[in-house]
């Protein structure tokens, strides 16, 4: 079924051991499903869209990307600046994918503290890296 589709994975390594897991759920997921795929890092959860979109627009036809996956983690801080990438990042990504029509698998976590965030990407349980991987092989 998914036979010649690539996905590119777009990482934001700032939790590293977080977003490892999450990228290790979802190429799990493509693998067991034979899509092929890149990844790429960016800094930030806020640079993930932009992403999206510039090598959704700027390949070749040999580099096409049939579907994307949006790997990261935002922890709640004290300032107003985690809802500010929380909303961001994931209105960026809804508005790509329905303006543009780009199968976006969300899997940015947007957490309270390092404990959900590890029970969230735990690759033996609620992996949402998996769950995005699973998101984007569906709108595929």
């Amino acid at each position: 079924m998914f036979k010649n589709k690539k996905v590119l994975l777009v990482c934001s390594p700032y939790y590293k051991k977080i977003t490892q897991n999450l990228l290790d759920g979802a190429i799990e997921v493509l693998k067991s499903n034979s899509v092929e795929y890149k990844i790429i890092y960016v800094p930030g959860a806020l640079e993930i869209a932009p992403s999206i979109k510039i090598f959704s627009e700027k390949l070749s036809q040999n580099d096409f990307f049939d579907g994307f996956i949006a790997l990261g983690c935002i922890i709640r801080g004290e300032t107003y600046h985690f809802e500010i990438v929380s909303n961001e990042s994931a209105r960026a990504l809804t508005e790509l994918s329905v303006r543009y029509s780009l199968p976006i698998g969300n899997g940015i976590l947007t957490v309270e503290n390092k404990d959900q965030a590890i029970e969230r990407s735990d690759p033996t349980n609620l992996n949402k890296g998996a769950g995005a991987a699973l998101a984007c092989l569906s709108l595929i």
